[in-house]
């Protein structure tokens, strides 16, 4: 099986053992938002690291891409759909 190529979409710092704080970037997941039974989602790995980086952040997060064999095909219209607009983010609910 091939090895995915990481898609980095953000980074963040561990504060507790229950508590990560982390930053997106939502124009680097845009292409891969997927949709299942009329809602719309997108899957990540969140990976802590084990030394922090050069900017001091150990929470790294990555596009999770992978599909097994059989459903590229399939998902293949879900990654085409229009890019949602990430214009206006005072909007978002959080």
């Amino acid at each position: 099986m091939e090895k995915q190529k990481k898609i980095y979409c953000g980074s963040g710092k561990k504060k507790s053992d229950t508590w990560l704080q982390v930053t997106v970037n939502p124009e680097k997941f845009a292409d891969y938002v997927q949709e299942f039974n009329g809602n719309k989602f997108i899957k990540l790995n969140i990976n802590i690291k084990s030394e922090p980086d050069k900017f001091n952040k150990d929470v790294e997060i990555t596009i999770d891409t992978w599909k097994p064999d059989g459903a590229k095909a399939a998902t293949q219209a879900a990654y085409s759909a229009p890019k949602p607009s990430f214009d206006d983010v005072d909007q978002l609910p959080f």
